[in-house]
């Protein structure tokens, strides 16, 4: 629901739409809704105007059916015609004219139908006081009829319509619409019974009811009883049916009644100006007279006042038409999404910043793509920029000091040296003189949290180292961290390596190539630095 809302507003296709219909063109934006559409050109409303757009008048035809004490024959035909204009793209109002005529007759015999008075002024009743009765027609205890009617019927009414399903979420448009809705008017009615046999006053039809009458005793089906009527009764309706007398609302000869109506359908699109839409309509009004008797028959010698009100039913065909120039066809059938998701595929009117470039650690990556930001610098990445390590040894390239390390000497050391077995020509090679022996007494170096000071009482240290290296000036040194696994860590450690080295060489008066450097992940505590010999 909450989409809908926020979709409801957005108006219309984009240029190429199958609706025909540019959210730039202005020639469907009326005069009062220009002020908006320029504030929407202008990037100051999100909003486009709503379109001009068609209205709708239509025509159907169809079968009219009268819902009453008294049931229907067979569906007659009713016709209809209608304007409608949509207020959105959900809702729309229709003004609608209905003309239909009911035929109504009753298969079971009314004892009882004094109370209505047609047919009391023609046809004699029982005088229930003294028995007397005017029939001659063996065992039936009284004058019978059988209620028929022909109802003509037309109304007015002014309906609201909801369309169900033109937001459409996978798709541009759909080629049918379902709908539904709701109304209220106005409706004239007249009803007639065939009541006299030649249609002047000359004759009844006492001796065919009897005779029906005694059909019915002896349980024969309604349709044998209908046919048996509808062959006998000629087609006049000429008398008057029952009404509600001057107490009634008229129109000409016509009872006049408010009516409210509800309705569902489909429409089915066949162009952009014209549809079929399949309907059906069903009306209510306060009175039960659509069929000209409102006594129901139950206990013998009883006639009550029903209480139910008649209704009449009408399911249509029909051809709707598009009327209208510079407009585009009537909102029901737009979908209001389209223009949102075509600006979004392929943007028009969205102001979109310029894009900025960011390479917060130099190494030629962007941080967007990059999925490591804090490489240290000087090291060489790939595409990702992540650290190459060309030989797959686990040891970035920057710190690798055997770059190309075969796959049959790995694993390797933390300088991503491997350990290659002797070839077959070396092995039986005599052993060289023996080196001299250096020192390896070399001391452990303590730092402070993430510091690569050198404290004085590292420095009184580093000059032990130097003394003995001048001493042995053949030997050499390698000043070695362990840093965690954590890149901060690592550069820390990188740090404080270079951080003894320098002063060795710059205070102590050591060559730099008898001193190396190196950072063992894990290898002893994070914050110490040790002096090791060759």
């Amino acid at each position: 629901m909450a989409v809908l809302l926020c979709t409801s507003g957005v108006f219309a296709q984009n240029a190429r739409s199958t609706s025909g219909y540019d959210v730039y063109d202005s020639s469907v934006i009326t005069n009062k809704r220009m002020p908006q559409q320029n504030e929407f050109w202008n990037h100051n409303y999100n909003f486009p105007a709503k379109p001009r757009n068609m209205w709708e008048i239509g025509v159907s035809g169809g079968a009219f059916n009268v819902i009453s004490d008294v049931p229907t024959r067979f569906p007659t035909f009713g016709f209809a015609a209608h304007v409608r204009k949509a207020f959105g793209y959900i809702f729309s109002v229709r003004v609608q004219y209905l003309n239909g005529t009911g035929i109504g007759q009753s298969w079971l015999a009314a004892e009882n139908y004094q109370k209505n008075k047609p047919l009391a002024a023609i046809y004699s009743a029982i005088d229930r006081r003294s028995g007397v009765t005017t029939t001659t027609i063996p065992g039936k205890p009284a004058e019978v009829v059988f209620y028929n009617y022909k109802n003509h019927t037309q109304d007015l009414s002014v309906q609201g319509i909801v369309t169900l399903n033109n937001i459409r979420f996978h798709k541009n448009r759909t080629n049918f619409v379902l709908y539904g809705g709701a109304g209220i008017g106005a409706t004239a009615y007249n009803v007639k019974i065939n009541a006299l046999n030649d249609g002047n006053g000359g004759g009844t039809y006492s001796d065919l009811y009897a005779q029906a009458f005694q059909m019915n005793n002896e349980y024969k089906h309604r349709k044998d009883i209908l046919k048996f009527l509808k062959d006998g009764m000629d087609k006049t309706y000429e008398t008057d049916a029952q009404t509600n007398g001057n107490r009634r609302p008229v129109m000409g000869d016509n009872t006049l009644r408010l009516s409210t109506t509800l309705l569902a359908g489909v429409a089915y699109r066949l162009g952009k100006r014209i549809n079929l839409a399949l309907e059906n309509r069903h009306t209510f009004i306060k009175d039960d007279l659509l069929d000209g008797q409102q006594w129901q028959e139950h206990a013998v010698g009883d006639a009550v006042l029903t209480g139910n009100w008649d209704s009449y039913n009408y399911v249509s065909l029909g051809l709707n038409f598009n009327l209208g120039a510079k407009a585009v066809e009537p909102l029901w059938w737009l979908n209001p999404l389209d223009y949102a998701y075509s600006e979004l595929n392929n943007p028009r009117h969205m102001k979109i910043p310029k894009p900025e470039f960011i390479d917060s650690d130099g190494d030629g990556v962007v941080d967007e793509l990059d999925r490591e930001p804090n490489t240290p610098a000087g090291c060489p990445v790939d595409t990702h920029g992540v650290m190459l390590d060309t030989d797959g040894d686990g040891v970035p390239d920057c710190y690798d000091k055997q770059l190309i390390t075969p796959t049959e000497c790995q694993p390797v050391d933390a300088d991503g040296v491997g350990k290659c077995p002797d070839p077959e020509c070396c092995k039986n090679l005599v052993a060289p003189p023996a080196a001299a022996v250096c020192p390896c007494d070399y001391p452990s170096l303590s730092f402070a949290n993430n510091s690569s000071v050198i404290s004085a009482a590292t420095r009184t240290m580093l000059a032990n180292v130097a003394a003995k290296m001048k001493a042995n000036p053949s030997c050499n040194v390698t000043i070695v961290g362990y840093p965690e696994a954590s890149k901060a860590s690592q550069a820390t450690c990188q740090k404080r390596v270079e951080s003894v080295k320098k002063y060795l060489v710059e205070k102590e008066g050591i060559s730099a190539d008898r001193i190396s450097t190196n950072c063992e992940i894990g290898g002893g505590d994070k914050n110490t630095v040790d002096v090791k010999c060759d």
